[in-house]
C-alpha cells in the first residue's frame, strides 16, 4: 500500500537545499561575436565546469531556432564540452548563393570566436548540424582545418542545390558522424552514399524514430548520446 508522508519544515528545507545546489552553469547563456562581414551574430553558450575544455558549434535547421539544441547543448555541456548554439538568420531559400554564403560564414565565424575565448582548449573544435544545418556545417569543415570533428544530423546531399559531396572530400580523413532515421528515405541514402569508400573515421547511426534534424535527437535519446559521447572521443 502506497503510504504519503508529509514532508515537514526540515523536509521541505533539504529539498531548497538540494534544488539550489544545482551548478550555476547548467543552463545556457546569451553571448554574441562579430560576423565576417561585421554582423552581431546572437547565440547561446553553454559553458563547463572544467576549463579550458572542447568545444563545438551547434548549427539549427532552416528556419528553427538555436533554443532546438537546448537539450543537446546542455548534454554536452554535462560532458565538459563546451557548446555554442547560432541562429541562421532569415528564412530565405538556401538557392541564394548570398545567403547561402552568409550562412557558410557565421559557421566560420562561430568556430573562430570559439578559438579565441580562453576556456576553449586550443585545437578541440568540432561543428554539428542538422539538416541544413548538416549541410553548412560541412561546408565550413571542408574551410577551415581547425574543425578537427563534424557530426551530421539528417544530412542531404543536395539540399535545394547546396551540395556537399565535394565538401566531405575535402574534409578529407577527419573524422565525421552520421545520422539519420531509417523512415527519413533521403537522409538515409545520403548518409550510406557519404560513408562508401570514406577517406577517414566516419561512424554511422541509424534511428528508428520517425524524425528529422533536431527533433530526432530530442525523440530519440540514443541518437543524442552517441552524437555526444562521438564528441568525447574525439575531441580528447
Amino acid at each position: 500500500m502506497y503510504s504519503r508522508r508529509n514532508r515537514g519544515p526540515a523536509g521541505s528545507a533539504l529539498l531548497l537545499c538540494v534544488l539550489t545546489s544545482a551548478p550555476a552553469f547548467a543552463a545556457g547563456r546569451g553571448v554574441s561575436f562579430r560576423a565576417e562581414d561585421g554582423r552581431t551574430i546572437n547565440a547561446i553558450a553553454y559553458e563547463t565546469s572544467q576549463r579550458p575544455a572542447p568545444a563545438v558549434v551547434l548549427v539549427p535547421m532552416l528556419g528553427r531556432p538555436k533554443e532546438d539544441w537546448d537539450a543537446l547543448g546542455q548534454r554536452l555541456a554535462d560532458a565538459n564540452i563546451l557548446a555554442l548554439a547560432i541562429d541562421l538568420p532569415g528564412t530565405s531559400d538556401p538557392g541564394d548563393s548570398k545567403v547561402l554564403s552568409g550562412w557558410r560564414a557565421d559557421v566560420r565565424a562561430a568556430v573562430v570566436y570559439l578559438s579565441s575565448r580562453q576556456d576553449v582548449r586550443p585545437g578541440s573544435i568540432g561543428v554539428a548540424g542538422a539538416s541544413l544545418g548538416a549541410s553548412l556545417a560541412a561546408l565550413a569543415a571542408a574551410d577551415l582545418q581547425s574543425v578537427r570533428s563534424l557530426a551530421l544530423v539528417s544530412p542531404s546531399l543536395d539540399y535545394r542545390g547546396v551540395r556537399i559531396d565535394s565538401a566531405m572530400k575535402q574534409y578529407d580523413g577527419r573524422p565525421a558522424m552520421l545520422i539519420a532515421s531509417n523512415h527519413d528515405p533521403y537522409a538515409a541514402r545520403t548518409v550510406r552514399e557519404l560513408t562508401k569508400d570514406p577517406p577517414g573515421t566516419r561512424e554511422t547511426r541509424f534511428s528508428e524514430i520517425t524524425a528529422h534534424g533536431t527533433l530526432l535527437l530530442m525523440r530519440d535519446p540514443e541518437m543524442a548520446r552517441g552524437l555526444v559521447e562521438w564528441f568525447q572521443a574525439t575531441l580528447r
